[in-house]
C-alpha cells in the first residue's frame, strides 16, 4: 500500500519469478504470496500487476483498462444462509446474482466471519481465498458466463492490490486442487444453483427481484440508464452508477481521491456563491495558507493532534533524499493559521479577525472510502476567527451553523437536525461543537452535514493568540476566543443519496447546473430541413427567454441522438425540467413540461409560450419546495422516540434515528454504542449491520421531559434528550 502504481506494466509473467520480486514488496504482496505460491505448485503460470487498492468493480476496471490488462472482469460474493452455511459466489461482473437462490435468507457476511474464515479483507475476495477456508466451511458456486468463456479470467489474488489472469480450466484446477465441488450456477435465469447439465430451475414469482442483467457493450455503444435498484442490498451499487454515469465523478488510481466532473463541481460553484456572499456581509473575509504543517506546529495542541493523527498524511522525501524535518499536509488548518495570529493580534483594537479559505485538505487513514462522503481528500471551506471576548464568539458558532442549515434546506432540499455534539464526539481541543445532522432512509444511518465549533481559548492559549486588555488597569493581557467551521463536498453526495432514484440523480432546481433542458420533437427523417431549422430556432429563442430571467437552460439540438436518448441522458443527470417543443406545440403556442422528480403520468403538463418565463420560474420553486417537503417527511417518519431500552435496538435496526433521554455521563454512549451492537447480532444475526448506534447530536430542538425521567441505559435522572444512529 502506498506503492507508486506501475502503469501498463506485467508485473511477472513466470509465478517463479514472480515469488523473488514478491520477498521485497509490502503487506499487499505477503498477502498475495501464499496464492501465488500454490499457483506455481500447480504449475499454472499466469500475469499479475500491481495496482492501487481497487474496494469495488468500478475502482477495479479503470485500473483494468489503464494497465490493459486482458479477461472478462468479475465479482466475488461471500453469502451466509439462516441455516450458518457460507457460500462463495463467482460471477461474471455483469451477471445479476439473487442471493436467495443460495440459501433462505442468505446476506452478505459480516466483514469478521469473512476474515476469520478467509483471512482476507472486504473488497479482496477471490476463490482464490478458498486456500485459507481450512475447516472446508464454505460451498462454491461459479457462474457459467465465466466458464463459457473462451480468454483470460481476472481476480484479486488475497488483496485488492493485485489482480491474476487465469483461464476457466485453471479456475477450476485451482479449486478442486483444494477439495472443493464446484456447483454451476446459471446467473443469467436468476442466479439459482444448479448443475450444468439439469435444466434451470422455474422461475419463482414470489422471489424477491435481482438486479437486472447486464449486457455487453458493442464497440462505439454508449451506456446509458442505472441497472441497480436504490435498495439497502444494492446501494452502494446503485449509488457508484449514478454518480460516473452522470458525468458527477471519475475514478483515480490513487484510493480514496476522485476527479470531480464540471457536473459536480457546478454544485460546489453555487454552494460558494451563496454562503460566501453570506460570510462576506457578516465581515469574514477570504484568504488562502499553505497546505504543508510542520511538525512542531501540528503537535503543539496535543488533544487536537491526537484526534487527527491516524490522518495525517506525511511528507518524508524530496527526490532521493529525506526531509530533516517531515511535514504533514493539513487535515485542518487551525496549527497552520494560529502562529501568523499570534503575530497579528497585539491590541483588542487587532481584533475581530475573521478569515475564510476554500481549499482541500487530505485525511488519510480508512479502509473504505465512499465518494463525496468519505474521501481521502475533500475540498472544504474553512472559517478561523478570533474575538476579545467569549459572547461574540458564541454568536457567530451560532451564525454560521443556521447558514449551514440554509445550504442543506434551501438548496439541497435536504432536511437537517440543528444541535451539539456530546463531549465524546466534539472536535478535538474545542469547547464545544454545534452539528448540522442529516439522514440517508434507504440505508437508515445519519450523516453529518457540517460543523461549527467553538474553541474557546485553549487555541490562544498554545499560540500565544493575546491582546492588552483594556478593561484591566495593570496592562495584563487576555487570550482570545476562537472558533471554526467548515462545510465540505459531501453536501453534493449527501443530496445524491437522499433524492436519487432508480433513474439517476434528482437535482434540486437551486443547485442543479442547468435547470431547464429544451429538447426538440416530432422531427422525422421526412421533415423538410427548412422546417427542422425553423423548430431549432424556436428552441434556441425559448432558452434564450429563460436565461434572460435568470433560469439555467439549454436547448439540446444534438441531431445524432434520438429525443428518446436525450430525455433519459437528462433524466439521468436530474434535469429539474425538460421543455419538450414540437411543430403541433408550436401551433398551439405550448410547450409540454416534464418534472424529473415527479414520476409516471403525472409528470407532464403543457405550459403556454405566452407567459413561459413567469410559469416556469414558479414551476422551479414549486419543485424545489416538494422536494424538500418529500425528503423531510420520509426523513420524520424514521425519527422516534425511546424511553426504555427494550425498545432501543428494534427501532435501531428498522433504520430509524432515535430520540433518548440520557444523563451527562460520557460511558453511557460508549455502552449505547456497544450494547446495541451486540443485540443487533442477536436480533438479526448477519443480516445486522457490524456498527451499533452513536450520538449523532443533542438536538436544540428538545422533546418535553417528564419529571423523574431516567436515563434509558445508566437509570440514574436524565438530563436531556440525544440523538443516536448508525452513521457515515
Amino acid at each position: 500500500r502506498g506503492r507508486r502504481p506501475v502503469k501498463g506494466k506485467i508485473l511477472h509473467r513466470s509465478i517463479g519469478r514472480g515469488l523473488r520480486l514478491l520477498r521485497t514488496m509490502a503487506t499487499a504482496s505477503e498477502k498475495a504470496a501464499p496464492i501465488l505460491g500454490k499457483l506455481e505448485e500447480l504449475n499454472i503460470k499466469c500475469p499479475v500487476w500491481e495496482h492501487a487498492a481497487a474496494f469495488t468493480v468500478d475502482e477495479w476496471k479503470p485500473i483494468i483498462k489503464e494497465q490493459n490488462m486482458e479477461g472478462i472482469v468479475t465479482k466475488t460474493l461471500f453469502l451466509k444462509d439462516k441455516k450458518d452455511q457460507l457460500h462463495l459466489v463467482a460471477a461474471a461482473e455483469q451477471s445479476a446474482v439473487d442471493m436467495k437462490a443460495f440459501g433462505k435468507d442468505a446476506r452478505f457476511a459480516k466483514d469478521e466471519v469473512m476474515s476469520a474464515t478467509l483471512n482476507v479483507e472486504k473488497g479482496s475476495v477471490s476463490p482464490f481465498s478458498l486456500l485459507n477456508d481450512k475447516d472446508k466451511k464454505v460451498k462454491v458456486h461459479v457462474d457459467t458466463t465465466l466458464l463459457n468463456h473462451g480468454g483470460k479470467i481476472l481476480f484479486h489474488p488475497g488483496t485488492n492490490e493485485r489482480t491474476v489472469a487465469i483461464t476457466k480450466d485453471e479456475l477450476l484446477a485451482f479449486i478442486k486442487a483444494l477439495a472443493y465441488e464446484v456447483n454451476t450456477v446459471e446467473m443469467s435465469a436468476g442466479g439459482a444453483p444448479k448443475p450444468a447439465s439439469k435444466p434451470a430451475a422455474p422461475k419463482d414469482s414470489t422471489a424477491k427481484k435481482a438486479a437486472p442483467e447486464k449486457k455487453e457493450l458493442e464497440a462505439g455503444e454508449t451506456k446509458l440508464g442505472i441497472e441497480y435498484p436504490k435498495t439497502e442490498e444494492y446501494f452502494a451499487d446503485w449509488y457508484s452508477q449514478v454518480i460516473t454515469r452522470s458525468d458527477m465523478l471519475d475514478y483515480y488510481d490513487v484510493s480514496g481521491c476522485y476527479i470531480l466532473r464540471p457536473w459536480a463541481f457546478k454544485i460546489w460553484k453555487i454552494i460558494q456563491g451563496f454562503f460566501g456572499a453570506e460570510i462576506e456581509d457578516m465581515g469574514v473575509e477570504d484568504c488562502y495558507f499553505p497546505m504543508f504543517v510542520s511538525k512542531g506546529a501540528l503537535e503543539r495542541e496535543k488533544e487536537h493532534v491526537e484526534g487527527f493523527a491516524p490522518e495525517v498524511a506525511w511528507v518524508t522525501k524530496s527526490g532521493e533524499s529525506d526531509l530533516s524535518e517531515h511535514i504533514a499536509i493539513r487535515p485542518t488548518s487551525e496549527t497552520v493559521m494560529y502562529p501568523a495570529y499570534a503575530k497579528w493580534v497585539q491590541s483588542y483594537r487587532d481584533l475581530p479577525i475573521r478569515l475564510n479559505q476554500w481549499c482541500n485538505v487530505v485525511r488519510w487513514e480508512f479502509s473504505h472510502p465512499q465518494p463525496f462522503i468519505r474521501t481521502r481528500e475533500f475540498l472544504w471551506q474553512e472559517g478561523h476567527s478570533a474575538f476579545a471576548n467569549k459572547p461574540e464568539a458564541e454568536t457567530e458558532v451560532f451564525n454560521i451553523l443556521d447558514l449551514y442549515a440554509r445550504i442543506y434546506e434551501e438548496y439541497l432540499a435536504v432536511p437537517v437536525i440543528k444541535g451539539k455534539k456530546s463531549e465524546k464526539e466534539k472536535f478535538a481541543g474545542g469547547d464545544f461543537t454545534t452539528t448540522v445532522e442529516a439522514f440517508i432512509p434507504v440505508t437508515g444511518r445519519g450523516v453529518q452535514g457540517a460543523t461549527s465549533h467553538h474553541l474557546g481559548q485553549n487555541f490562544s492559549k498554545m499560540f500565544g493568540i493575546k491582546f492588552e486588555d483594556p478593561t484591566k488597569s495593570d496592562g495584563s493581557h487576555t487570550y482570545a476566543y476562537q472558533n471554526s467551521w467548515g462545510c465540505t463536498t459531501r453536501t453534493v453526495g449527501v443530496m445524491i443519496m437522499v433524492h436519487g432514484d432508480d433513474r439517476g440523480l434528482v437535482m434540486p432546481p437551486m443547485v442543479s447546473p442547468l435547470q431547464v433542458v429544451i429538447i426538440p420533437c416530432g422531427i422525422a427523417a421526412k421533415t423538410p430541413q427548412a422546417e427542422r431549422e425553423a423548430l431549432y430556432n424556436e428552441c434556441e429563442k425559448l432558452a434564450t427567454r429563460l436565461k434572460r430571467v435568470g433560469v439555467r437552460s439549454k436547448a439540446d439540438l444534438r441531431n445524432n441522438y434520438s429525443p428518446g436518448w436525450r430525455f433519459a441522458d437528462w433524466e439521468l443527470k436530474g434535469v429539474p425540467l425538460r421543455l419538450e417543443l414540437g411543430p403541433k406545440d408550436l401551433a398551439k403556442q405550448q410547450t409540454l413540461a416534464c418534472r424529473r422528480d415527479v414520476g409516471g403520468k403525472d409528470n407532464k403538463a403543457p405550459l403556454p409560450l405566452e407567459s413561459i418565463e413567469t410559469k416556469v420560474t414558479d414551476l422551479l420553486k414549486q419543485i424545489q419546495k416538494d422536494m424538500f417537503e418529500k425528503a423531510k417527511a420520509e426523513r420524520d417518519s424514521h425519527v422516534v422516540e425511546v424511553r426504555e431500552w427494550k425498545d432501543f435496538t428494534p427501532a435501531l435496526n428498522a433504520k430509524n434515528m432515535i430520540l433518548a433521554p440520557v444523563c451527562a455521563d460520557k460511558e453511557v454512549e460508549v455502552n449505547i454504542k456497544k450494547r446495541s451492537a451486540e443485540e443487533s447480532a442477536e436480533q438479526l444475526d448477519d443480516k445486522a449491520p457490524s456498527m451499533g448506534a452513536k450520538c449523532l447530536c443533542i438536538p436544540f430542538d428538545q422533546p418535553d421531559m417528564p419529571p423523574g425521567t431516567k436515563c434509558i441505559m445508566s437509570g440514574k435522572p436524565a438530563a436531556f434528550w440525544a440523538l443516536f444512529g448508525r452513521s457515515y
